[in-house]
């Protein structure tokens, strides 16, 4: 029986494409730069907020990232005050979370985006203390993929990481729960397709919330 379960936020958890469009595009517009529907920031985003401005700015022309200052400064400007901007949960989140934390499973976020909004994301949606763990990205932790924010959860869980399901809708999440050693789900009501997932070894696949309680048992 797995004992936790950890949840990537942005196309996981979460629809925060329109937030992050937003965003993205109005710091962009500020440099003189064209802006980029949703389906282009669905690729934007994965790897923390400055990539993101790193891409839409390579996209955009600038290959010297001679703007990146300017863009990534009034990126997060605008994401603190609007990092909620239509941000709902995808459907059947708010059941599954309700589920597992009904059967002692506990639950926890890792996420790439900026830890402030990360918690700011989460507790507006479900609440204050819903999650056992909400982890964004912080200066002294390496982003996803790179496992140490998993083992940061596993640490702070007193668990193993074989205890854990690592769900999440992009190759980096896949990437961040094998290297942590755990048994990994990828969601299909994200940003990123089956494709991607299969090509980063996802342990399995689903396409609805509720899918993922048929994992929980070894």
């Amino acid at each position: 029986m797995k004992k936790a379960v950890i949840f990537d936020l942005d196309g996981t958890l979460a629809n925060t494409i329109e937030s992050i469009t937003l965003c993205g595009n109005r710091a962009l517009a500020k440099c003189g730069f064209p802006a980029y529907g949703e389906a282009d920031y669905k690729y934007f985003v994965g790897d923390g907020a400055a990539e993101l401005v790193r891409r839409a700015l390579i996209r955009s022309g600038d290959d010297a990232l001679v703007h990146f200052d300017e863009a990534f400064g009034e990126y997060i400007r605008l994401f603190r005050k609007d990092c909620m901007y239509h941000v709902r949960p995808y459907e059947g989140i708010v059941s599954l979370l309700d589920t597992l934390k009904g059967r002692g499973i506990r639950i926890a976020v890792l996420s790439n985006k900026p830890h402030a909004n990360s918690i700011s994301v989460v507790e507006t949606l479900f609440g204050k203390g819903y999650f056992d763990w909400i982890q964004g990205q912080k200066e002294e932790i390496p982003r996803k993929p790179d496992p140490a924010g998993a083992y940061e959860i596993v640490k702070g869980f007193g668990l193993s990481a074989r205890d854990f399901l690592y769900v999440g809708d992009t190759g980096v999440d896949m990437r961040t729960g094998k290297a942590a050693g755990m048994w990994t789900i990828g969601v299909l009501w994200g940003f990123r397709d089956r494709k991607e997932l299969e090509e980063n070894q996802a342990d399995a696949i689903v396409e609805r919330a509720e899918e993922i309680l048929d994992f929980i048992e070894d």
